[in-house]
């Protein structure tokens, strides 16, 4: 079991649990994932190591609160335990170590540019990053990227920063300075068109994709994108590729295969939820 040592609610269904797991905290590196499962029979989950520290051998998973599986994970309390959390897994960012990096986070995508910012700025490039959110209440992450470099915040309602995409910043940063790579993480929405802008602009755009996983090992295939017309694996040969390259069609259409599925296995729990309650029994017992 890995006890969690930590937990912070950072916006309304985003939570940041610090997990004891000496192991992966000794050799994690930037852009590195893990599969947690909670229990026995629980779903395998796909999460990016935000940060990790090896001195306490702890580990910070930032989960967004979705599903069944997602909600069970994010209603943990110091204290208890996750089953099994394997890795870290997956290809480590390549970090440039001079030049000019923009990162883009959007969203819980904030929290995986967080250890890229975080590796770049110690290998000695500049740092810029460009985050947002719906509302100032989305937004995660800034005060611990304002570490490596300066933070400029872009929000749907212009309750914070500046109103608008993070789309429409960046391109005010691309024209204004030379920047040598950019790395943006965030929905496919946002990765795509932060890729079409980048194109224009003639800049090398590194993308980290989410798409369906189960095993992460390349066995079962069900992370497989297209990338400049090939098939790659996201859990062996990224999760980080050329956004120029991907097909973010395809990738959208996988990540809804299973979506009523998921629906349903969350519109049961909340079911049992409220029958329990009913019954006198607690949430999450047998």
């Amino acid at each position: 079991m890995h006890t969690v040592l930590t937990r912070y609610q950072l916006s309304e269904n985003v939570t940041k649990l610090d997990v004891l797991a000496p192991r992966i905290a000794q050799i994690r590196q930037p852009g590195q994932f893990v599969i947690v499962r909670l229990a026995e029979n629980s779903e395998r989950i796909p999460l990016t190591i935000a940060d990790a520290d090896p001195g306490s051998g702890s580990i910070s998973l930032v989960i967004q609160s979705v599903g069944k599986s997602t909600s069970e994970l994010v209603a943990l309390r110091p204290g208890q335990g996750i089953r099994d959390i394997a890795g870290p897994l997956g290809h480590p960012t390549e970090l440039i170590s001079s030049g000019h990096a923009l990162c883009i986070g959007g969203g819980v995508g904030t929290a995986v540019v967080h250890p890229i910012a975080q590796g770049l700025r110690r290998s000695g490039a500049h740092v810029t990053s460009i985050i947002g959110g719906r509302s100032k209440s989305w937004v995660i992450y800034e005060w611990e990227l304002r570490r490596y470099g300066p933070v400029f915040v872009c929000t749907d309602d212009g309750s914070y920063g500046r109103k608008g995409f993070v789309t429409d910043a960046a391109r005010d940063a691309l024209a204004s300075d030379k920047v040598d790579i950019v790395y943006a993480v965030g929905p496919v929405p946002m990765m795509r068109a932060v890729a079409n802008l980048t194109r224009e602009f003639n800049v090398r755009t590194v993308v980290s994709l989410n798409p369906i996983m189960v095993d992460g090992t390349g066995m079962c295939g069900g992370c497989r994108v297209s990338i400049g017309n090939e098939n790659k694996f996201a859990c062996v040969d990224g999760p980080e590729f050329d956004g120029h390259k991907v097909d973010f069609d395809e990738l959208t259409d996988r990540l809804a295969s299973y979506r009523e599925s998921e629906q349903h296995a969350t519109r049961c729990a909340r079911e049992n939820c409220r029958n329990n309650s009913i019954a006198g029994v607690p949430p999450g017992s047998p």
